[in-house]
């Protein structure tokens, strides 16, 4: 059964920000198991291969299901947090964005999504 997609009110900057939260977990990000099936993938494979399609769903401004935004928001927010983890310290440095706006761009989704 496929699940219906939903258009939500991002700006491309913010559409950008969950795309590079997800395109982290193929870089410097260090994702277990765990935290894979945490943030709502099978596992790190899934969480690769179908975080790279939803980024490419972001990058062409189409919709994405429900699950998809959680898992989008969800990743972003512990790479973009955790340098455990994530990227952590060095996520101004392998995205380019200033973690000041990033933080402020975070809680806007936030908003937008409603804890989807």
């Amino acid at each position: 059964m496929a699940m219906a997609s939903m258009e939500m009110d991002l700006t491309e900057e913010e559409r950008e920000l969950l795309r590079r939260g997800l395109l982290e977990w193929g870089g410097p990000a260090r994702c277990t198991e765990a935290m894979a099936i945490a943030i709502g993938f099978r596992d790190v494979a899934d969480l690769r291969d179908e975080g790279y399609r939803i980024a490419d769903d972001l990058l062409a401004g189409r919709s994405l299901t429900t699950s998809d935004w959680r898992r989008a928001l969800l990743s972003t927010e512990v790479v973009f947090a955790s340098d455990v983890l994530g990227s952590g310290i060095d996520w101004s440095i392998t995205t380019g964005m200033d973690d000041d706006e990033t933080l402020r761009m975070l809680r806007s989704v936030q908003r937008k999504l409603g804890g989807v």
